[in-house]
C-alpha cells in the first residue's frame, strides 16, 4: 500500500486536523500570546520542506509524521513562553498529549473499527470533523475542545470561558448540532 501523497497540495487536507490539535494543547495562557493557526503555519512549511526526503507507505505514517513536526513546533513556543528551565517532562507530555487528542479525535467520530478501509474512512471523517470544528464559532469550539477531548466538566468549563454554566451548555448544544449539520453535508 505505497500511497505517497503529492507534498503541498495533499498536505493543504490536513491544515484543519493539525489547527484543531494545536488548539486542543494549547492552555489559555498561551492562546493568549500565539494563535495556533501560526503554529499550524510553520508546521506546514516544515512538513512540506521534511516530505521532500521522507517517504510514507501509508496516511498513518504521514498523520504520524505531522504530528511530530506540530509537537516539535508546539514545544518552541513552550520555551519561548516558560520561565525557568527547560522540563523534559513537559515534552514527553505534550507528545503524549497530542497523541492522546489525536486519538480523542477518531473516537469522537466513532466506535472501534479494525479492517484497513474502516480505518481509511476513520481518518478521512477525522479530517472532516477537523474541518467541520474550524467552521463554528471559536466559543462553541472552545467548549466542546474542553468537554470531549479534555473530559472537563460543566462547571470548570464556565470558569475557564467565563461564562454561566447554563451558556456553556448552550455553546456545547449549539457546537454539537452545527457539527451534526456540518458532517452531514456533501463535500
Amino acid at each position: 500500500m505505497n500511497e505517497t501523497p503529492e507534498p503541498a497540495a495533499d498536505l493543504e487536507r490536513y491544515r484543519n486536523y493539525l489547527r484543531v490539535l494545536a488548539d486542543i494543547q494549547l492552555g489559555k495562557r498561551l492562546q493568549s500570546k500565539v494563535d495556533a493557526s501560526d503554529i499550524v503555519q510553520v508546521t506546514m512549511y516544515e512538513a512540506h520542506a521534511g516530505m521532500k526526503t521522507a517517504t510514507f507507505n501509508s496516511e498513518a505514517e504521514l498523520l504520524a509524521y505531522l504530528r511530530k513536526v506540530l509537537v516539535n513546533n508546539l514545544l518552541n513556543v513552550v520555551r519561548r513562553y516558560a520561565t525557568g528551565k527547560r522540563d523534559i517532562s513537559r515534552e514527553r507530555s505534550l507528545a503524549a498529549d497530542v497523541e492522546h487528542s489525536s486519538a480523542r479525535l477518531a473516537q469522537f467520530l466513532a466506535a472501534e473499527q479494525t479492517t484497513p478501509s474502516q480505518q481509511a474512512v476513520r481518518n478521512e471523517n477525522a479530517g472532516k470533523l477537523a474541518a467541520a470544528l474550524a467552521k463554528i464559532p471559536e466559543s462553541q469550539r472552545q467548549a466542546i475542545v474542553l468537554k470531549h477531548f479534555h473530559n472537563k466538566p460543566l462547571a470548570e468549563i464556565a470558569v475557564e470561558l467565563e461564562r454561566s454554566e447554563l451558556a456553556v451548555a448552550g455553546l456545547l448544544k449549539r457546537g454539537l448540532q452545527k457539527l451534526r449539520e456540518l458532517m452531514l453535508e456533501p463535500e
